[in-house]
């Protein structure tokens, strides 16, 4: 009754993948050798700091983001219970690859985000892509990932950059198109060039915008930390792994309980400080 276009489609993705590590097999090998090692020297500092330190950082973040009490006292406080389920390695593992992950995405989303809402060409292009990279399962890309750059941290990274993408770009493009028309006429007025009127009026107008992008795309990133650990990376996404593939309910109810705290206190954090920058922009709007 229906024609067999799977065969074909199977038989085609088999083929260019193949043909990707014949004869590309170099070139992602040096890739994957460049993003490792910027992640050592991220994950490295951050496991070496004492618990005291990551916990006196954590409430001085959360008291620059909300200016308030419980927020200051609450942050680290969690971070401190994930220490006592004896997994804060584990967390500053996760952290780690979330961290590296945020960074790569703010690098690659944020100037993609100014293309796109610089030029409908582009917004056109690239829209299905990003619709693409948010609604595919993320399995189906663990497996050319996996086979491309191997098994650990690298290709983990590199899905939680695939995954966690769209939001920060998409929420770039809205806050830079939201922009009032009359602020940029202003800025021409002034004899601003474009760069001069993107840097010294754009940006800063669409930061609330691009921080909750930030924020959004850190929490797609811990949500990919349990997928993650099936290619091999590390963290609590290990832990609650080990209790699935044990049938230990307390293991992973212990990894699930630590990765929703670190959660909580990141989304609180980065909420916080954007909401503390879009209300300082709303007071100083004309």
């Amino acid at each position: 009754m229906f024609p067999d276009f799977g065969t074909p489609l199977r038989d085609w993705a088999n083929a260019a993948l193949d043909t990707l590590i014949i004869e590309h097999g170099d070139a992602f090998d040096a890739v994957s050798d460049a993003l490792l090692w910027v992640f050592l020297q991220v994950e490295g500092p951050i496991r070496a700091l004492p618990p005291w330190l990551v916990l006196a950082a954590t409430a001085l973040a959360a008291f620059g983001a909300s200016r308030r009490l419980w927020p200051t006292l609450l942050a680290p406080a969690g971070l401190w219970f994930i220490g006592t389920l004896g997994v804060w390695d584990e967390a500053m593992q996760s952290f780690a690859i979330v961290l590296v992950s945020v960074i790569f995405c703010a690098i690659a989303g944020v100037p993609l985000g100014i293309v796109m809402a610089k030029s409908q060409r582009v917004r056109s292009a690239i829209s299905p892509l990003l619709d693409l990279m948010q609604t595919i399962p993320s399995f189906v890309y663990l497996i050319p990932v996996a086979m491309l750059l191997g098994l650990g941290k690298v290709p983990a990274i590199l899905a939680t950059i695939i995954y966690a993408l769209p939001p920060l770009a998409r929420l770039t493009e809205l806050g830079l198109r939201q922009i009032e028309p009359e602020l940029l006429e202003a800025a021409d007025a002034f004899g601003a060039t474009t760069a001069q009127r993107l840097t010294s009026v754009e940006l800063p107008l669409a930061v609330p915008s691009i921080l909750q992008g930030i924020n959004q795309t850190t929490m797609m990133a811990l949500a990919m930390v349990v997928v993650a650990s099936m290619i091999g990376a590390p963290g609590l996404g290990q832990t609650v792994l080990e209790g699935l593939q044990r049938a230990d309910v307390g293991t992973g109810l212990i990894g699930g309980t630590a990765i929703v705290i670190l959660a909580i206190v990141l989304d609180r954090i980065t909420q916080a400080f954007g909401a503390r920058k879009l209300a300082s922009g709303q007071e100083t709007a004309p």
